[in-house]
């Protein structure tokens, strides 16, 4: 029988150091959950970041949800809300988000005939090796390259406004001279 005093010199508290019999030291690395990120590639009308939420959350924990909106920022939208173009939902597991993805995968969204979802079908992947991070950087790229292209929109269209304007003042130049040399 071993004492106390030996089993409690052998594991330490946290569990981060262990000495092996043969006197050398080896770390366990405490396991780290890997999360687990679904693609969405379309989302239907009214779905939204609560509906997602509830769907979703019946499988595992969920960290977070971006939908990407429809459409161009600005623009009025039609009588159709929450529309939607894709979305990404992150699972605190790794797991559940593929045993997720191939579950529903070209599942009807709606089990009911009298849901708005009832006709639609889940189209749904799995991304290995793809981090939130990656997602965020993908964005604010997108919103870079949009703002630069506003910004060279408007630059142009300042030029040409003052190549009208520069126009129109010469034109007004000619015709006052114009007058005067005839007569």
């Amino acid at each position: 029988m071993i004492p106390d005093t030996e089993i409690s010199n052998r594991v330490p508290e946290n569990g981060s150091d262990v000495e092996s019999s043969h006197g050398l030291k080896e770390s366990i690395k405490s396991k780290t959950r890997k999360r687990g990120i679904i693609y969405l590639s379309t989302i239907p009308p009214y779905m939204n970041v609560a509906k997602i939420r509830e769907i979703f959350g019946q499988f595992g924990d969920i960290g977070r949800v971006y939908l990407q909106p429809n459409g161009k920022p600005g623009e009025v939208r039609k009588r159709i809300p929450n529309r939607f173009s894709e979305g990404w939902v992150e699972f605190q597991k790794k797991r559940i988000a593929k045993e997720v993805a191939t579950k529903l995968n070209n599942t009807k969204i709606g089990t009911r005939k009298k849901s708005r979802y009832y006709d639609m079908i889940w189209n749904i992947k799995y991304i290995p090796r793809f981090k939130w991070i990656h997602l965020s950087e993908r964005l604010a790229y997108e919103k870079a390259a949009e703002r630069q292209r506003l910004r060279t929109e408007i630059a142009q269209a300042k030029r040409e406004a003052n190549y009208l304007q520069n126009n129109v003042e010469k034109s007004k130049k000619l015709k006052k001279k114009k007058p005067l040399s005839v007569e």
